[in-house]
């Protein structure tokens, strides 16, 4: 399975990559992840529920960050195991480009294999299957980074009341004057 794609978020490079570094919000993010967890320098175990096709499973998986040049870019490298439905390994390269002040593209390519019943559903089920994941996590993805960095809004001004003007105005004046408002 090869999955290449980019991702507009509305966030600076280094905001993007504090994201990207943030496992709870990870966690979060990732359809049907029940958790993560650190178990060495870059290294993390991942629990994840997915349905693939007919077949349904819980993945025991491992992740781990390699060539990291923040706020740039990492590879990752990724296997997991789901007992009778099968197995799957790969690896993502991942690169951040900023293309505005508050507007970072993320790029994306992934490369994975599967085997037992996850490669006898077939590439294509699991090709949706992994487009779907990503378009789940990615609209997830944007929402949160919009609710945890968006910009202070700008004060709104309070209105400046208008002098009237023409015949309405000097009778509002008029009457302002005959009782002493």
């Amino acid at each position: 399975m090869q999955l290449t794609n980019q991702q507009t978020l509305p966030v600076t490079q280094a905001q993007a990559w504090e994201a990207l570094n943030d496992i709870a919000l990870l966690q979060q993010c990732i359809p049907g992840c029940e958790a993560i967890n650190p178990t060495g320098e870059h290294q993390y175990e991942v629990l994840i529920t997915a349905a693939i096709g007919p077949v349904k499973a819980k993945f025991k998986g491992k992740l781990q960050l390699e060539k990291l040049q923040a706020p740039v870019s990492y590879t990752l490298r990724f296997e997991g195991q789901g007992g009778a439905a099968g197995h799957g390994k790969g690896h993502a390269d991942v690169k951040l480009e900023s293309t505005a002040p508050r507007v970072t593209v993320l790029h994306y390519s992934a490369h994975a294999t599967v085997g037992g019943k996850i490669a006898q559903v077939g590439s294509r089920l699991v090709d949706m299957a992994a487009q779907k994941m990503a378009t789940e996590f990615f609209e997830t993805f944007n929402a949160k980074l919009t609710e945890r960095y968006a910009p202070a809004p700008e004060p709104v001004p309070a209105p400046v009341a208008a002098a009237p003007q023409g015949l309405l105005g000097r009778l509002l004046a008029w009457l302002k004057r005959l009782f002493g408002g």
